[in-house]
């Protein structure tokens, strides 16, 4: 297994720190959001018309959320409607958006979002990015079209600017959308990736054939199910907390099951997703990356670029923090961004 991935050591206490539950006060559509039932856009045979939440509401402080999406696979370069949570907070401060990684889901940051409130008092958004979590499916992975997908979202909420903190897949998004757009972004934070060169990511293309080659029988129990997908893991993927993270993706309905991010898409633009568009012009905002002491993501020698392309920028190291700085080391870095807000 390589060492990239030993940071994921923490993550099944931090998943489970996650599902924590928050009180739900409201709910509404994302505008554009299809109105009309379509396909779950779930990777495999997995083919069902879920029925229709209905909004509800409570008092007091609330927690904003879109339902599950219910548009269907959407063409290549067009923005969809993502799923999103908003926790509710000062809306005279710039809200914090937290984007995560690859296989992640917004759902990861649950606990780190409560706290975050919490300890700044503001609006904190989380969002599924398109072929992950609730969010619908598309062809297009590319960091343009999730680049896009933010700029829709973001006015629509009433949350520009925004300051956006992003890990791995979701900071590169972060990056692109404040260069693209800096005035949709008040400052930055990028959780252990950069701009320069290509993420050391090669296995990650194993992991992608092996959950497509997972077969599970039908009508059986969920429990079971993941026991099942557990062991068809295995033999690619040695780590057990890695595995219980991708098992975060299998989902049933009726009685089948399949798994909720596009591995098809992902497989297809893997190469997309380990390198960064090419970016001429700088972000003049304030700039923090926050490494991994034992991560490889982040080499002394792309320091130089993000310089380049962020020179407002703070380059921080958590010791004894692997890839998922926010998973191995929750306090450290807590206190590192609330420090960088201050």
């Amino acid at each position: 297994m390589p060492r990239t991935w030993q940071g994921l050591t923490g993550v099944r206490r931090f998943l489970s720190r996650s599902v924590a539950a928050a009180v739900v006060a409201k709910e509404t559509l994302i505008r554009g959001q299809s109105r009309t039932p379509g396909r779950w856009p779930f990777t495999g045979p997995l083919r069902t018309r879920p029925s229709r939440p209905r909004p509800s509401f409570s008092h007091g402080p609330f927690l904003l959320h879109s339902p599950h999406p219910y548009s269907m696979v959407a063409p290549p370069s067009r923005p969809l409607p993502l799923s999103y949570n908003l926790l509710d907070g000062d809306a005279t401060l710039p809200a914090i958006v937290l984007l995560h990684g690859l296989f992640g889901s917004k759902s990861n940051f649950n606990s780190l979002a409560k706290a975050l409130v919490q300890r700044t008092g503001r609006r904190v958004l989380t969002v599924d990015a398109r072929n992950h979590g609730d969010s619908p499916h598309s062809p297009d992975a590319s960091y343009e079209a999730m680049s896009q997908d933010l700029q829709g979202l973001l006015p629509q909420l009433g949350l520009v600017p925004s300051v956006l903190v992003g890990h791995s897949m979701g900071g590169k998004t972060a990056m692109l959308l404040a260069l693209q757009r800096p005035d949709v972004v008040e400052r930055l934070v990028v959780v252990d990736i950069s701009p320069a060169g290509t993420t050391p990511g090669s296995y990650l293309g194993n992991f992608i054939a092996a959950m497509k080659a997972v077969d599970i029988p039908e009508n059986i129990p969920h429990s079971r199910a993941r026991k099942l997908a557990d062991e068809q893991l295995s033999s690619v993927v040695k780590e057990a907390s890695v595995r219980q993270f991708l098992l975060t993706n299998l989902v049933e309905v009726n009685g089948r099951f399949s798994w909720r991010v596009n591995l098809d898409a992902l497989a297809q633009q893997l190469d997309k997703i380990l390198t960064f568009p090419q970016q001429l012009e700088s972000y003049p905002g304030s700039t923090l990356f926050l490494l991994g002491g034992n991560s490889p993501y982040v080499p002394p020698s792309h320091h130089s670029a993000i310089r380049r392309l962020f020179p407002q920028t703070q380059i921080q190291t958590v010791p004894n923090a692997g890839h998922w700085v926010h998973s191995d080391k929750p306090q450290d870095f807590m206190d590192a961004v609330i420090s960088f807000l201050a």
